[in-house]
């Protein structure tokens, strides 16, 4: 038996900024917003946002919890072509990575949590 993953769900302390962060960015790499707190790639993977808990602290490095998520790109210029389009909007876009000749880019949003955005060359896998 096989499972895929359909869905991510992010809590953020600071929903409004959340919101204004993903609605940046989410459109530039092909989801689009199905209602209010659930955007959708159109191929079955859904992300979900909400509001954490009051008492909960700002994304930590190497603490509990989700460290990063990551998506693939076509090519190493779509990584360049979506960190200036991020820069344009006002989004914090971190410096392009060599991470092994693959190519990423590392997008935080307001809570600190990461998007991870990275062209593989052939024969590389995600995690490795």
């Amino acid at each position: 038996m096989r499972a895929t993953l359909d869905h991510l769900t992010i809590a953020s302390r600071d929903r409004e900024a959340a919101d204004r962060h993903y609605e940046i960015l989410l459109p530039l790499i092909g989801f689009h917003r199905v209602k209010t707190g659930i955007w959708t790639d159109g191929e079955g993977f859904y992300l979900q946002f909400m509001t954490a808990n009051p008492e909960t602290g700002p994304y930590e490095r190497y603490g509990a919890g989700v460290n990063h998520w990551g998506l693939s790109m076509a090519s190493p210029e779509a990584v360049d072509t979506l960190r200036a389009a991020l820069i344009a909007a006002g989004i914090d876009a971190q410096p392009v990575q060599d991470l092994n000749g693959a190519r990423a880019l590392f997008v935080p949003d307001p809570d600190g949590l990461r998007a991870e955005f990275t062209w593989y060359p052939d024969g590389m896998t995600p995690v490795g």
